[in-house]
């Protein structure tokens, strides 16, 4: 976690309810910022990913609560561009995630390149089965 979210929790400055999970308009009632720009911000800041439920409402978690927070204080109290405000949530340490040893795949919806990563993993599998078939 970053050192900005860090401070945030040591600082007491946010008050965020002691929840699991929160939808957007909750989401938008404790930080006061409208649903329509935590959408915006999604697609503007991509540490900003909500998980989503079966009904494909958002399902922010505190740490998402936290991050709204201090995006919303470096572009309207510190006047912070949303390319500022990305170089510094990126310096803070947000959006750094070790290297996974193998590519991480992700199979949500029917992206880019889904039937390319499908038909990697079915070439690899059978090489492995061809492996332990020969054993």
């Amino acid at each position: 976690m970053g050192t900005l979210a860090k401070s945030a929790r040591n600082s007491k400055q946010f008050e965020i309810p002691d929840k699991l999970y929160f939808k957007i308009g909750e989401v938008a009632e404790i930080t006061g910022v409208k649903p329509y720009v935590l959408r915006y911000w999604e697609s503007e800041f991509k540490v900003v990913s909500p998980s989503k439920s079966r009904s494909r409402q958002r399902l922010y978690r505190k740490g998402d609560v936290e991050l709204i927070f201090w995006i919303k204080k470096l572009l309207y109290e510190d006047r912070y561009t949303i390319n500022g405000a990305r170089k510094k949530l990126k310096e803070m340490g947000y959006g750094r995630v070790p290297a996974p040893s193998q590519p991480e795949l992700q199979f949500e919806g029917s992206g880019k390149g889904t039937k390319k990563k499908l038909d990697a993993i079915i070439l690899e599998l059978r090489e492995v089965q061809k492996i332990l078939a020969d054993r």
